[in-house]
Formats: C-alpha cells, sequence, structure tokens
C-alpha cells in the first residue's frame, strides 16, 4: 500500500503520488518488515536503540539488517562490531557487512578510508546515498530492516520517510521538559507521510543504583505516559543509562548484552 493512499496499490496501475518516490529494493533481496526508528532530535540514543531491537528480533530467530540512514553521524557498523570491515562488490551490487551473529549491515562509515573522517556533504547527496543503501546493496533475505534515521524532520529523513516502504517506526525520546514539543513534530511528520507509528521509548530514564538497585530518576520525572496518552502512542519502555551497555557498544559487542530491563523490553516489541 502506497505510504500516501487508501487502496491496495498493487491491485491497480495508476501512478499513486508519492508511491512512484520510492526507491526499488534491490532485485536480489527480499525484505519482509522495514522499521524506521526516528526522534526528534539528536543525543537520544536513537543508535543504541536501532541496535537493541535489532539484537532482539537476531535472538528470535529472525534474519535481520540494519541500514544506517543517518549518514553524517553513522555509528551502528562500531556498535556491531564491523567498522573497518572490507565491503566487496558483486555485479555492480554491494555485499554488506556482517556481524558476529550474521546481522548485516551497511553504514556510511564502512565506506569511509577513516571512521574519523566527516561527511561534509549537501543534502540531495545525503538522501541519495540513504536510496543507495537501499537499492545497490545486496541485502539477501531480511525478515526485519531496521533502519536508523538522522534526527529531526529535514531533508533526509524526508527521503527516508518517501524512498524507503517503512511498515512503521518506533519514536525515541528523552525525559526532558520539552519532550512534548519534540515528540509531536516526529508524530506529525509520519501521520502526514502516513507511516505507522508503532510505540514510543523513553531512553535515559534513569540510573540503577548499583548497591540497592533504586532507580534514580536524573532528569526527572518522567512525563512519557501524558505525552503518549496525549498523541494515542504505546510505550514500549522506559530504558536506563547502563553503563554496561555503553562498553560493550564501544568495542562493537552490542550483541553480548544482557540485562534484566533488556528481557523486559523485549517482551514489550516481540509483537512488533
Amino acid at each position: 500500500m502506497s505510504q500516501q493512499c487508501n487502496h491496495d496499490c498493487g491491485s491497480c496501475n495508476k501512478d499513486c503520488g508519492e508511491r512512484s518516490l520510492l526507491a526499488p529494493l534491490n532485485k536480489n533481496s527480499t525484505v519482509k518488515k522495514v522499521i524506521g526508528v526516528v526522534s526528534g532530535k539528536g543525543g537520544v540514543g536513537k543508535s543504541s536503540i536501532t541496535s537493541l531491537l535489532a539484537v532482539l528480533k537476531q535472538r528470535e530467530g529472525y534474519k535481520v539488517g540494519v541500514l544506517d540512514g543517518d549518514i553524517t553521524g553513522p555509528s551502528i557498523a562500531r556498535v556491531f562490531g564491523v567498522e573497518g570491515q572490507q565491503l566487496y562488490q558483486s555485479n555492480n551490487e554491494i555485499i554488506p557487512a556482517k556481524s558476529y551473529y550474521e546481522t548485516k549491515i551497511m553504514s556510511t562509515n564502512l565506506l569511509l578510508s577513516s571512521p574519523e573522517d566527516p561527511v561534509v556533504w549537501r543534502g540531495p547527496i545525503l538522501a541519495g546515498m540513504v536510496k543507495q543503501f537501499w537499492s545497490d546493496v545486496k541485502w539477501g533475505e531480511v525478515d526485519y530492516m531496521f533502519v536508523d534515521m538522522p534526527p529531526g524532520t529535514g531533508d533526509v529523513p524526508l527521503t527516508v520517510f518517501q524512498s524507503l516502504p517503512l511498515d512503521g517506526i518506533v519514536i525515541v525520546t528523552s525525559p526532558q521538559e520539552l519532550v512534548s514539543m519534540i515528540v509531536a513534530k516526529a508524530v506529525n511528520m509520519a501521520r502526514s507521510m502516513n507511516v505507522p507509528i508503532i510505540g514510543i521509548v523513553e531512553n535515559m530514564s534513569y540510573v540503577s543504583c548499583p548497591d540497592c538497585g533504586k532507580k534514580i530518576f536524573v532528569f526527572g520525572k518522567s512525563h512519557l505516559e501524558d505525552v503518549a496518552e496525549k498523541y494515542d502512542l504505546e510505550v514500549l519502555g522506559h530504558l536506563p543509562l547502563d553503563s554496561h551497555l555503553t562498553k560493550l557498544s564501544d568495542r562493537g559487542m552490542i550483541e553480548e548484552f544482557e540485562s534484566e530491563w533488556l528481557e523486559e523490553f523485549a517482551e514489550k516489541v516481540k509483537n512488533i
């Protein structure tokens, strides 16, 4: 179904507006579900949530891919331990990198001579790169494709909404006073593009005392339930600041991470 239609586009021969903007999937690939992970602003841990969602689906036995659409601030390759991995081409198709647990990864950092090189590109080139990651990469068989989208509501996020056949998005936020306004931007953009919102995740919600386990709300009381009710969103979880997760991510070993709160999150997102 088109992102801006109210009928089954596959049953007609009409040009259905936004449907004509969808980038073609690589001819040697099959992707069953495409889930975008978005945030109204940067710095809320969107890439971490994208990675955790991919890890959880992989643990359920699904074939998973991650398309790093945050072209100027890519971090997915490092988190999954494939930074520096050489990419190969076959018949003008790019073969994605694979993590230790077979998660397929495509990120700008895999194309740079050094991960510290800046990506100094203008908007149209950035948007074109997202399309290339979808069309020119031989993803093969993927059950769940998670797209780490750039923050905000600018040109590149718009390209992702228009160019990729998103089955839904997950909104990531943090417990700050401006959360309602920031979430509203992401919600309104998704709804204007007729993309379903799967739910909302509050990241950096609290820290757990290492001695007694008590939750300490560093950024104050969460207002997520109020915001979720206002915009009719499902709350998928309140996730903590976790130093162990940070350490494993820095080492490229996020697939090894386990915790009690992750198990609770896994139950919430099992039906995505």
